[in-house]
């Protein structure tokens, strides 16, 4: 999602773009069941795929926008909804295939952005001695593409952020997330929540029709065991240990599991070389921002690199490409550290801890600044934002190519 973001970001422009994609996403069919892999794309992140011509194709085929989030423990409770801040919605539930096809599709529409999917990368050669081209690019097919600057958005085992001899620093949460794909006996809802319990949060996000994702997070053994279960078997233990709100589950479809990291590179870039989304960072999944900070990425790249290419600049160059870096990664990091207190805070079973955070809670349902604060933070639209994700007229692809 966040690689094809920046092509799409790119397309139009004076730049040759090449986008690198393994297998292509299967087909939509709006009859289909609902993918496992969805993420809480923010107002931002909608605000990103709308500039880049991309938010239609999530339109026309899947998509649950949703106005309210709750959060709560034993007796502090806080709900956020979007008419507070004069807001339609807060967020939308999409299936990542979904964005993914929308993205790819419309990267179709750009004459300068070439598709090599499916490819596989058989070697990454960096730090060419061409001034042009400081990185080749060899498939599996034999094709060898060069480039001036190489992004990397192939995830968190990222071959470009190691073949650059970029470092990380990171640990494990010791928990794992189930994520569980039910049939509800409520219509479809408005209401994302999450609730904290002592084994881990539970969480609920909406998807369309009378469907639901439910995230269940346990350590590694405890999710092992759920996943061991056969459905009749493991709805049994979500009506047990799930609060009355989720109401009746009529069935549960499918399962799959993850565990919890987080991971920091050390470095965003380096000449020629940019690293995005997970191959940069890789979040708590507490609030859903991981793709949302990483469609970001996305967009301060795409501005950083058509200011360059604008101003005859050498768009591999490291003082360019810092110009990202320095507008992304402490932004990033403080979201990054934001989870972690939060993960932790709600993970402490000591009596005082449990006491504020509980008053915490109740707080932020009382004081109404502070929870427009939140809300604004969760949706995006907080901070210095890249041009794209405020919706600003970023480039007009009818003019000529490399304007905006």
């Amino acid at each position: 999602m966040v690689g094809a973001a920046v092509a799409c970001g790119l397309g139009g422009s004076g730049l040759k773009v090449a986008v690198i994609e393994q297998v292509f996403p299967d087909e939509f069919s709006s009859d289909q069941p609902h993918d496992l892999r969805v993420s809480a794309l923010s107002i931002a992140s909608r605000h990103i795929l709308e500039v880049v011509g991309a938010w239609q194709g999530v339109l026309n085929r899947r998509y649950c926008p949703f106005r309210r989030m709750r959060v709560w423990e034993t007796v502090g409770d806080t709900e956020f909804c979007s008419d507070d801040i004069n807001y339609n919605e807060l967020g939308y539930i999409v299936e990542n295939r979904v964005t993914q096809l929308a993205l790819l599709e419309r990267l179709q529409d750009f004459d300068n952005v070439s598709l090599f999917c499916p490819a596989n990368v058989k070697r990454i050669d960096y730090g060419l001695d061409d001034e042009r081209h400081r990185s080749a690019v060899e498939l599996d097919d034999g094709t060898v593409l060069t480039a001036n600057v190489l992004v990397g958005a192939d995830g968190g085992n990222s071959k470009v952020r190691q073949v650059a001899g970029i470092g990380v620093t990171g640990w494990d949460y010791k928990q794992h997330a189930l994520v569980i794909y039910v049939a509800t006996d409520y219509p479809q809802q408005d209401i994302t929540w999450q609730r904290f319990v002592p084994s881990g949060p539970q969480a609920f996000l909406p998807l369309t029709g009378r469907h639901g994702s439910l995230v269940w997070y346990n350590s590694p053994d405890a999710v092992k065991r759920l996943k061991s279960l056969s459905c009749e078997q493991l709805l049994l233990e979500l009506t047990e240990a799930f609060p009355e709100c989720l109401g009746r589950i009529n069935a549960v479809l499918n399962t799959a599991s993850f565990p919890l990291k987080r991971q920091h590179a050390q470095n965003y870039v380096k000449p020629g070389i940019a690293l995005v989304g997970d191959a940069a960072h890789m979040i708590n999944p507490l609030a859903g921002q991981g793709v949302n900070i990483g469609l970001l990425d996305a967009a301060s790249l795409v501005e950083v690199l058509l200011e360059a290419y604008q101003a005859g600049c050498d768009i591999g160059s490291l003082p360019e490409l810092m110009r990202y870096e320095k507008a992304r990664r402490v932004d990033n990091l403080r979201m990054m550290t934001v989870m972690d207190v939060f993960y932790r805070v709600f993970s402490n079973e000591i009596a005082p801890v449990k006491f504020f955070r509980n008053l915490g809670l109740g707080l932020a349902e009382r004081i109404m600044p502070a929870k427009k604060k939140i809300m604004r933070a969760a949706m995006g639209l907080d901070g210095d934002l890249p041009k794209l994700a405020k919706r600003e007229t970023f480039r007009d692809s009818r003019r000529t190519p490399g304007t905006y």
